[in-house]
């Protein structure tokens, strides 16, 4: 780390593990333990100390000496969409755990650039990146896995694609859409549709939803929905103008369940009145008071601290076997489910 100076002149003395600890108001082993990447470390803590590494400058020689030239000390992160909220806080997870360690990630996004032609992981390539953190179900498999044969790539939010060598953060999306799915069911529901949306993780959750629906004797109902609102507004429509339209609706993401809300009030029905809806990611847009919009946590700033950690320990390790956590999902339940009519 480079000296600072003073207005005075002075150089200002390097942070120590005391000052991180004594910052965020922990133990110096506590410190040493996020710095090694433990897993027995709350997401809080972990947060606490990595905000106080951030605020002080402090750089851990540990990873400051595996990032050693001719390294770049960056990161690339593709991104799917940047206009969906799911990714805020995975990213402030990540971004916060990289900085720490005094790598700066070089966001991209693949919706954006394959419209004027171009990949996104060619584009980060080209700025000589360390590694590759893929954020949510992507478009160019393929280029990840030509990436993943000579950089460190961990995958956030998603499963795919399977490569040797590469960690897998994500959370436990059956068990996510299970819980929601027995939420309704307590609440009365018995015509209960999914939206199902792309990928490993879409047949992760429709799986949790038909096993929920099976073991309550229950014939389930999936329907294709997408990750978009115009994708979860068509599909809602097609279900709620039918003439068993359900009593309640389970979209594959929040933005998806915003389709379906419109949907339903372009029909005149009233949320939770005549209709239940369940959004998943519990983004920014769920808490919003008008929308209330009952959704699963996926615990997005952890999902993006343990990328982070991953991808700095397969840095300094290449040769680490795949690994694979799973966070703990929580349904926060708000407004838009009720007992049926």
């Amino acid at each position: 780390m480079v000296e600072r100076t003073t207005p005075a002149g002075a150089p200002e003395r390097r942070s120590t593990i005391r000052d991180v600890a004594e910052r965020a108001g922990v133990s110096k082993s506590l410190v040493s333990l996020v710095l090694q990447g433990s897993g027995n470390v709350s997401a809080g803590r972990r947060q606490s100390v990595l905000q106080a590494m951030e605020e002080l400058g402090y750089r851990p020689n540990r990873i400051a000496r595996s990032l050693s030239a001719p390294r770049t000390s960056t990161v690339g992160v593709l991104l799917n969409d940047l206009r969906n909220p799911w990714f805020v806080e995975l990213l402030e997870g990540l971004t916060a755990t990289v900085h720490a360690a005094g790598v700066s990630p070089v966001l991209a996004a693949s919706s954006t650039n394959l419209r004027i032609g171009r990949r996104s992981v060619d584009a980060l390539l080209e700025q000589r990146i360390d590694g590759l953190v893929v954020v949510g179900t992507t478009t160019e498999a393929a280029g990840v896995k030509a990436a993943a044969a000579g950089l460190p790539v961990v995958l956030a939010g998603t499963r795919e694609p399977h490569l040797p060598r590469v960690d897998i953060v994500v959370n436990d999306d059956e068990a996510g859409a299970r819980q929601t799915t027995e939420h309704l069911l307590r609440l009365g529901h018995r015509r209960i549709a999914h939206l199902q949306g792309p990928g490993e993780i879409a047949e992760l959750r429709r799986a949790g939803y038909e096993h929920a629906m099976r073991t309550a004797d229950l014939e389930p109902c999936v329907v294709v929905g997408g990750m978009s609102e115009e994708s979860g507004y068509a599909a809602a429509h097609r279900l709620i103008t039918a003439a068993d339209r359900p009593t309640a609706i389970f979209a594959f993401n929040d933005i998806a369940a915003i389709g379906v809300l419109s949907a339903a009030a372009d029909q005149g029905l009233a949320v939770p009145g005549d209709l239940s809806v369940v959004g998943y990611d519990n983004t920014y847009l769920a808490r919003v008071r008008h929308l209330s919009l009952t959704s699963v946590d996926t615990g997005n700033l952890a999902v993006g601290v343990q990328s982070g950690t991953y991808f700095l320990e397969r840095l300094a390790q290449p040769e680490l076997p795949a690994r694979l956590h799973l966070v703990p999902t929580e349904l926060q339940v708000r407004g838009s489910t009720a007992h049926p009519r």
